[in-house]
């Protein structure tokens, strides 16, 4: 339950703070003094949109903290999930900067809003007038029933399921575009990969090929200069190597008269070496140069094909030309594969189709059970309420799986006697939806673990014996959940096992609005002043607090 709530510089209220009671807490106070501002801080804390235009001071940070003890409550799994800290006095805090920055903290950690929304939602919900316009939508009616029938194990299974059929039939129905427009361009993928296969391409024979045909082409003249080169060598008495052997044996006569000498025949010795090894490599290179059209044709002819399939293609290098061929390889082989990719595909829609039916028909069927379980309590309840020829009635349609499952539910509402009930949203006006809504959260409350449930208003719309009947209803709720209630009427604020008043205070340059835990005697003015306006006569002083003295003695 909520122990402390803290507000700093948050609309009109500078500081706030306020430590409610265990059971049933009752907040009155002027129109505009703050009570919708208390709330909206609430919201925050639940994960709603911050705006920097609700700071009281735009220079200071905002600051809404709420100070939970959650002991008693199978809440635990939840902070695991989540890698938070879990203690069972729980604290949860929301930050506005100046700026506009929004941060949130569960004791003390960080965390990002949906994880705040998460944990909150856990420990308090808001009832707004909000929830009213809420009540005519079928995924909150279908809320409703499966929070009663508390089918949280068996909507978890189903989404699971859900999430599984319908990412299957995402592949599937991808697979079948896939093989549409795969087959579309199968023939003329069929026909370039053809093409490219034919040719037996290998990595690097462009160049190959060019070198080669170079070499052919000018074999002729390569050939002709290679044989004056093997003559000047070694041809005849006047080319180098005879020259150079006359040359090394008159080194070799006149070497043993100095070092000098012997070291030059050696040089030249040397290089008679090489220019021989040279010389027979000259001789065997001229006599590999082949002098051959039919070659040089069909070079030409296998480049030219290998061109062209590059012009096509629109690249530069044999190696890019091989990419293309991978690339086709793999969308022709696709479209090849495709039928069995299909059919793999649609016979995983099958089975997990087979099981979302099978969790959406148990789901479905805890739901049907509890229908007229669900319309009994509320009628009983409206009856109490003084709508005696009230009746309500759910409807159930069967339709193919959805996020929520099989069933639409609609609420059917009839205030009077002889009136066919209808859709809610149609029919009931605001008293009816006020006094409908709390039945449905009167039922609930004891199929949920929430530490806290706050009532703005609720009683829009009732008076007189009604809200008496309305008060006893949330004292009696209040024995098991924590009740904070907003109200005008007497009748439910006489009721409080605690009373907070909102007001304005303009004692400074700046309205603020204030909170303040009324005293026996302030409470029973206060009722009396909801009973007789800002004055009340003494008889309606005395009224004020027989009616809080009989309710206290109640309680």
């Amino acid at each position: 339950m909520l122990t402390k709530l803290q507000i700093k510089n948050y609309a009109l209220i500078e500081h706030l703070v306020l430590t409610p009671d265990v059971a049933l807490n009752i907040v009155t106070g002027e129109t505009g003094a703050g009570k919708s501002i208390m709330l909206g801080a609430l919201g925050l804390l639940l994960g709603n949109r911050a705006d920097t235009r609700t700071l009281f001071n735009p220079n200071e940070k905002c600051v809404i903290e709420g100070e939970f003890d959650v002991s008693g409550y199978i809440i635990k799994s939840i902070f695991e999930e989540e890698e938070l800290d879990y203690d069972e006095h729980c604290v949860i805090r929301r930050e506005i900067s100046p700026q506009g920055k929004t941060r949130a903290f569960v004791n003390d950690t960080p965390v990002n809003l949906e994880t705040l929304r998460r944990v909150a939602s856990q420990l308090m919900d808001v009832h707004s007038q909000h929830d009213n316009l809420l009540l005519g939508a079928n995924d909150y009616q279908l809320e409703i029933v499966d929070t009663f029938t508390q089918n949280h194990d068996l909507l978890d299974t189903y989404k699971k399921d859900f999430q599984a059929f319908h990412k299957a039939q995402k592949v599937y129905e991808q697979l079948r575009i896939e093989a549409k427009e795969s087959k579309k361009e199968f023939d003329y993928n069929s026909f370039l990969l053809d093409e490219l296969q034919k040719i037996k391409l290998k990595a690097g024979e462009l160049e190959v090929l060019e070198q080669e045909l170079n070499k052919l082409e000018n074999a002729e003249e390569v050939k002709s200069k290679l044989l004056l080169s093997a003559e000047y060598l070694n041809a005849t008495e006047q080319s180098i190597i005879p020259l150079l052997t006359s040359t090394l044996a008159n080194l070799n006569s006149i070497s043993t008269f100095g070092e000098q000498y012997l070291q030059l025949k050696e040089r030249i010795q040397s290089c008679l070496i090489e220019l021989k090894d040279i010389a027979v490599e000259v001789e065997s290179e001229a006599e590999e140069v082949e002098l051959d059209d039919e070659k040089i044709t069909s070079i030409q002819q296998r480049l030219d094909v290998i061109y062209n399939l590059l012009q096509k293609h629109q690249v530069k290098t044999d190696v890019e030309l091989l990419a293309i061929q991978k690339e086709l390889e793999q969308k022709v082989n696709k479209v090849l594969n495709i039928d069995e990719a299909l059919a793999n595909a649609k016979a995983e829609v099958e089975k997990t189709e087979k099981e979302v039916l099978i969790s959406a028909e148990a789901l479905s069927q805890s739901r049907l059970i509890a229908l007229p379980i669900i319309e009994k309590q509320i009628s009983d309840l409206l009856k109490d309420l003084g709508m005696p020829n009230a009746s309500l009635k759910i409807e159930d349609e069967i339709i193919k799986p959805s996020p929520m499952g099989i069933n639409v539910i609609n609420l059917l509402f009839s205030a009077n006697k002889g009136i066919k009930p209808q859709p809610i949203k149609n029919v009931a006006s605001g008293g009816e939806f006020s006094r409908l809504m709390l039945a449905i959260k009167y039922i609930l409350a004891n199929k949920r673990a929430l530490p806290t449930i706050i009532f703005d208003e609720i009683d829009t719309g009732i008076s007189g014996e009604v809200s008496i009947k309305v008060g006893n209803m949330m004292r009696e709720m209040s024995r098991n959940h924590q009740l904070i209630a907003i109200t005008h009427l007497h009748q439910i604020a006489a009721q409080g096992a605690a009373h907070y008043f909102v007001y304005k205070d303009n004692s400074s340059d700046r309205t603020v609005s204030r909170i303040r835990k009324l005293s026996s005697d302030e409470r029973v003015m206060e009722i009396a002043q909801m009973i007789g306006g800002e004055n009340p006569s003494k008889a309606i002083v005395e009224n004020a607090r027989e009616i809080l003295g009989k309710h206290l003695t109640l309680s």
